[in-house]
């Protein structure tokens, strides 16, 4: 798949992540229960209220590079 606004590297927010804006087409929860699992990349905290994935992981997700 191709996203050229999706950056290469740095930290994304969910919103960035998920449909329609994002690549990966999935409902929020169905995304939460996939990070339980281990299914999609671990989040890293920020802060209370923020949570971030590296670019990187996101980008394996959508670019077939997935190594589970």
């Amino acid at each position: 798949m191709d996203y050229p606004n999706f950056p290469q590297t740095g930290l994304v927010r969910l919103s960035q992540i998920l449909a329609p804006a994002g690549p990966i087409p999935v409902a929020r929860s169905t995304w939460w229960q996939g990070v339980k699992e281990g299914r999609f990349p671990k989040p890293q905290k920020l802060g209370p209220r923020t949570t971030v994935w590296k670019v990187e992981d996101i980008r394996a997700l959508f670019d077939g590079d997935d190594n589970g």
